[in-house]
């Protein structure tokens, strides 16, 4: 069985990952890596509250290891913070050479992935590559999991979209030229209940925000506890 450590984005695409890893007896997950924008203290892109993503953590009840990076940052200073923690991955589990991703299809994306983990001698691990992503969006659903579309390239999708439930009226609504799983960065999502979670996130939308005149977010915090 190898060790494997996830990135975990705190998307529907992250979840699935996580349900394929967990369903091979090949490898065991340690634990999950997600990019954090400081200054704003949210998931880089999805822009989902460091709240709600440390209330995932607890409810996947894996450990998470943070890596920060500034708005804008370039890839340099990307791939400074990545190796930083995978290194702390590394600290915490020695001998663990591989990461998981959820991409599906974007070779690029996987190229500059495994060029960067092979300069830090790290094995990328891509579960769910060249899987269908209109099959994997209905299996996503019918699995019981739940998301919210918390982002929106509205050069992409229309801005209404923002705020919606990843389900099956929202699937049937997309246009044809929009990837079912938004891989191409049409759209980003929070999971916040399923099969993968302990017990439900209860969240409330908040105010939606147009950033970079392109990119329409649906804030989501967690509800307030009664009292």
């Amino acid at each position: 069985m190898t060790d494997v450590v996830l990135a975990w984005s705190g998307g529907k695409d992250s979840a699935l990952a996580l349900a394929a890893l967990n369903a091979d007896p090949s490898y065991r997950v340690q634990g999950l890596i997600t990019t954090v924008t400081s200054g704003y203290d949210r998931i880089s892109m999805h822009g989902v509250r460091r709240a709600v993503l440390d209330a995932q953590v607890r409810a996947l009840r894996l450990p998470l290891i943070p890596a920060s990076i500034p708005p804008n940052a370039s890839n340099s200073v990307y791939e400074v913070s990545f190796a930083g923690a995978l290194r702390a991955a590394q600290e915490r589990w020695p001998g663990l050479t591989h990461i998981a991703f959820g991409d599906l299809f974007l070779t690029e994306v996987r190229q500059y992935r495994e060029r960067l983990l092979a300069s830090l001698n790290w094995t990328g691990v891509f579960p769910l590559w060249g899987r269908g992503t209109a099959g994997l969006a209905k299996e996503f659903v019918e699995a019981g999991h739940r998301a919210i579309l918390t982002c929106v390239d509205t050069t992409q999708l229309e801005a209404d979209f923002v705020g919606r439930e990843f389900d099956v009226e929202f699937l049937a609504d997309l246009p044809s030229a929009v990837d079912p799983c938004g891989e191409r960065g049409e759209f980003h999502t929070c999971v916040y209940a399923g099969p993968l979670l302990d017990q439900p996130l209860h969240l409330v939308r908040g105010e939606r925000v147009r950033r970079d005149g392109r990119f329409e977010y649906c804030d989501v915090q967690l509800a307030p506890v009664a009292a």
